[in-house]
């Protein structure tokens, strides 16, 4: 008897749920932001394993390729140096994430203290910053870097974004949520400020320092305008860039060629992400406590 009202007590009823109607709907709206977000990438990808005969557009062109080939990857990496563009790529988001890690932890840090001068004026400036668009500032920056002599070169890509204002917002919400009593008992112990930094505030801040890994890295390998404007010669192309020349009329202008280029640039951010998704969700709602 007993074992028979458990499982009645468990098996799951719809208004457990919700109603028929609402769940269907639910689902629905799941599916269709499904499509719109990963949607153009199956199409990219399964576009750019066609075959020759096949078409890409037009009415008589199918999603699904007959006969799939890897012709298209094999022909990319043939006609431009996707190895070299990925160098650079590599050089830029390297640099780009160590300097944001280093800058808006530090930053991040000081902006969390209450016992400075100047410190609102700070925050007010770095909110004040994030709502000039890069356009705004694009023919000032570019004036700057050229008179840096940094123009056609991999420091002057990287430069601009060495700190960004968004991630030290973050870190200081991270920063923010640390207890103060842990604080104050650290100074007790005799604890110093770098070694409250270090061994307090860093090791709670972890998924806050993914957050702004993951941002750095896509915003710094998916960058193509401010690449475009400050890179000449092809040996300094980043990878967005490069792949870029696939849709000049000097390689035919192959459909097929053009999608595989998007999915070789885009899958070292699938990676990243699908690696770090569970600690990236973690500090993003780590990250939003005290904003």
């Amino acid at each position: 008897m007993t074992t028979a009202v458990a499982k009645r007590r468990f098996v799951p009823r719809w208004r457990d749920y919700g109603r028929p109607r609402e769940l269907i709907v639910r689902y629905l709206l799941l599916l269709f932001v499904l499509g719109i977000t990963i949607g153009p990438l199956v199409w990219q990808l399964l576009s750019s394993l066609k075959g020759a005969g096949e078409d890409v557009f037009g009415a008589g062109a199918s999603l699904i390729p007959r006969e799939p080939t890897l012709n298209a990857y094999r022909q990319v990496f043939d006609q431009v140096p996707v190895w070299t563009y990925i160098r650079n790529s590599t050089i830029v988001v390297i640099l780009s994430v160590g300097s944001q890690l280093v800058f808006s932890t530090l930053a991040g840090y000081m902006l969390s203290k209450p016992s400075w001068r100047g410190r609102k004026l700070v925050w007010v400036l770095l909110m004040a910053s994030m709502m000039f668009p890069f356009e705004s500032i694009m023919v000032s920056l570019f004036l700057s870097i050229r008179d840096l002599g940094l123009v056609d070169n991999l420091a002057g890509v990287w430069l601009p974004g060495f700190v960004a204002a968004i991630n030290v917002l973050i870190m200081r919400a991270a920063f923010l949520a640390v207890p103060r009593e842990i604080e104050d008992a650290a100074m007790l112990d005799g604890a110093g400020e770098w070694k409250r930094f270090r061994h307090l505030y860093l090791p709670s801040a972890w998924g806050a320092i993914l957050v702004v890994t993951i941002n750095t890295f896509i915003s710094a390998w998916d960058d193509f305008l401010w690449p475009l404007i400050v890179l000449r010669t092809e040996d300094h192309f980043t990878l967005t860039l490069g792949l870029a020349r696939l849709q000049s009329s000097s390689f035919g202008y192959d459909q097929r060629l053009v999608m595989a280029g998007s999915v070789i640039s885009v899958i070292p951010v699938l990676i990243l992400f699908v690696i770090t998704q569970r600690w990236f969700y973690k500090g993003v709602s780590s990250g939003a406590v005290k904003l």
